[in-house]
């Protein structure tokens, strides 16, 4: 074998190995778990209450070693997603709230049940969540973002228009029914929009325990404290007349 070939084949023959013991890349959106389970504790990252023991001891300690500081023991643990919680039962891990459809009755004529690690803590660390979708007729789950994670609808009834935008402005969209499905690339732009003239609704699946949601509406215009009037009316080309009559759309309904 003449030094020509040899030298192709090794290459092949590193990168093979190469290839059989470095790790594979993250299929998740969250770091992979380094343990069994670690149900979350959805109390580890606030402070104690005012009236509490802990809050009144805190408030002893720091007045005597003076660490505020520098760091404030107290304040409560803050980790990339929850700590672990020391009691573990069946219902952490327990949720049963997606086989009713939600009340539609909104601003957009849709509602998002979700079931992310905040409503089941057994989630913490694994890397998963769901969702029920459902829509009035006529009902739109408006233009939004998950910062981290991938979505998969399955629909559960009646016909949807969805689509994402990709950062190269190109929209990617296609009318789905009962028992189809679709995929929402992670961080794009996505909507879905019942087309029909009876409710819809799906099921959606996230390699995420909580993956975020940003609506560009409300992010844009209902932000507190609000994003600078001249930042929205150079960004879409219009007046404060227009940027006030959106807020004032988008406020929180007053109970």
């Amino acid at each position: 074998m003449g030094m020509g070939m040899a030298s192709p084949l090794l290459s092949c023959a590193i990168m093979a190995l190469l290839a059989s013991v470095l790790p594979p890349p993250s299929v998740a959106g969250d770091p992979d778990l380094l343990q069994d389970i670690c149900v979350a504790d959805l109390s580890s990252g606030k402070p104690p209450r005012p009236d509490s023991v802990r809050a009144l001891c805190c408030s002893q300690i720091r007045k005597m070693v003076q660490i505020n500081h520098v760091f404030d023991l107290c304040a409560g643990v803050k980790v990339n997603g929850f700590a672990c919680k020391a009691t573990v039962t069946e219902d952490d891990f327990y949720f049963k709230g997606l086989g009713a459809a939600g009340n539609t009755s909104t601003t957009y004529g849709s509602v998002v049940t979700g079931a992310n690690v905040e409503k089941v803590p057994g989630l913490n660390t694994l890397g998963v969540s769901m969702a029920r979708i459902d829509y009035a007729p006529g009902g739109l789950n408006a233009p939004h973002t998950h910062p981290r994670a991938t979505e998969m609808v399955f629909v559960l009834q009646g016909a949807l228009d969805v689509g994402f935008i990709t950062t190269a402005n190109k929209l990617v969209s296609k009318t789905i029914a009962a028992g189809d499905v679709f995929v929402f690339p992670r961080g794009l732009v996505h909507f879905q929009k019942n087309n029909g003239a009876g409710p819809a609704s799906v099921i959606s699946a996230f390699n995420s325990q909580f993956p975020g949601t940003q609506s560009l509406a409300m992010t844009l215009f209902a932000a507190t404290p609000p994003v600078p009037d001249h930042v929205l009316t150079t960004a879409f080309q219009v007046g404060t007349k227009e940027v006030d009559k959106i807020r004032s759309r988008l406020a929180p309904k007053k109970a």
